[in-house]
């Protein structure tokens, strides 16, 4: 026969918010015909109960705690409902990285400046960096002097966020969006009418 061993003891899965669970002795219960009373718990648990309904803490830090008489299981549904909304209508603010060269040709600076208005009205940030090979270095003054002029380029979609900077082999500048960059509808010009005849 084999010891016994000694594992700790399951916690239950506890809804601390929900009906006998709650701790206060008293809470502002808000029922659905829209009355809210100071009362004890327990004579608020009561009165859910026969309404067929759950009491839950809704306002725990509250004084007092605000207890709702609701149908448990549908206001579950309502909060993850409105998590999930929330985090559709968040919208992350990302960096997005342009590498030049300090001889960057015009047709791929003009490829590379539609990319970074685009990203500019998509609501992200835009870093342009130049990056500096071997003998580049010495002529950094030709990097910086693009970057000024990207940053002209756009300054109907976006703010600089102070001057060029020089790191190592790098030099670089940050833009941010704007609200006057955001896209605007294109308004539909109104059909020109011919001269009339005499």
């Amino acid at each position: 026969m084999y010891p016994g061993r000694n594992f700790p003891p399951r916690r239950p899965n506890r809804r601390e918010n929900v009906n006998e669970l709650i701790r206060a002795r008293e809470v502002r219960a808000v029922f659905p015909d829209g009355t809210a009373e100071v009362m004890p718990t327990a004579a608020a648990l009561r009165r859910a109960q026969e309404l067929g309904l759950d009491l839950v803490l809704v306002a725990p830090t509250a004084v007092p705690p605000v207890a709702k008489a609701v149908d448990y299981g549908h206001y579950q549904y309502e909060q993850k409902k409105k998590q999930h909304d929330a985090k559709k209508k968040q919208h992350v603010v990302q960096v997005k990285e342009l590498k030049f060269r300090p001889n960057t040709d015009d047709h791929d600076y003009d490829f590379k400046k539609n990319h970074a208005i685009r990203f500019l009205q998509e609501g992200n940030r835009v870093k342009a960096v130049v990056q500096f090979r071997g003998r580049e270095i010495a002529h950094t003054d030709l990097g910086k002097k693009l970057l000024m002029r990207f940053a002209e380029d756009l300054a109907t979609h976006g703010s600089v966020e102070g001057m060029p900077r020089l790191e190592g082999r790098n030099a670089h500048i940050l833009i941010s969006p704007t609200k006057s960059g955001a896209k605007a509808p294109e308004k539909a010009s109104p059909p020109q009418t011919p001269p009339a005849h005499n």
